[in-house]
C-alpha cells in the first residue's frame, strides 16, 4: 500500500532541495532527487522495493512538473519560432522530451529511496 505522506514529503524534499541545486548544475539536481527519494523511502519503510516504489512515486510527481513546465516553454517557443524550429518544439516530439524528462528525474529518486527503504529497516 502506499504511504502518499512519504511520497509527499519526498517531492517537497525534491523541490527544495532543488531550488538550492541551482548553486552546483547537473550534479545538484541529481543530489536533489537522491534526497527526496531517500526521505520518501525512509519515511515509508518497508525495506527495498517499498522504498523504491516511494522513492519512484516522489521523483515522478516533481518530473510531470517539471515536463509540464518543458512542454510550456517548448509551446511558447514553437508559437514564436514557426517554422521547422516551431514544428521541432511542438507534437510528438516534445512529448517523448517531456516523459523522457519525467523518467529521469523519477530514476535517481527511485534509487535514494531503495537505499532510505533499506537504512529503515
Amino acid at each position: 500500500m502506499t504511504n502518499w505522506y512519504a511520497v509527499f514529503v519526498g517531492f517537497v524534499v525534491s523541490v527544495l532541495a532543488g531550488i538550492v541545486a541551482f548553486a552546483l548544475p547537473g550534479i545538484g539536481h541529481v543530489a536533489a532527487g537522491l534526497a527526496g527519494g531517500f526521505a520518501a523511502g525512509y519515511v515509508a519503510g518497508g525495506g527495498l522495493g517499498s522504498g523504491f516504489w516511494h522513492g519512484l512515486l516522489a521523483g515522478s510527481i516533481g518530473g510531470v512538473i517539471v515536463a509540464l513546465f518543458l512542454g510550456l516553454g517548448g509551446t511558447i517557443v514553437g508559437g514564436l519560432a514557426g517554422g521547422p524550429v516551431g514544428s521541432l518544439f511542438g507534437g510528438i516530439g516534445l512529448f517523448f522530451a517531456a516523459v523522457f524528462v519525467a523518467f529521469l528525474l523519477a530514476l535517481d529518486s527511485a534509487i535514494g529511496g531503495a537505499i532510505g527503504g533499506v537504512l529503515k529497516e
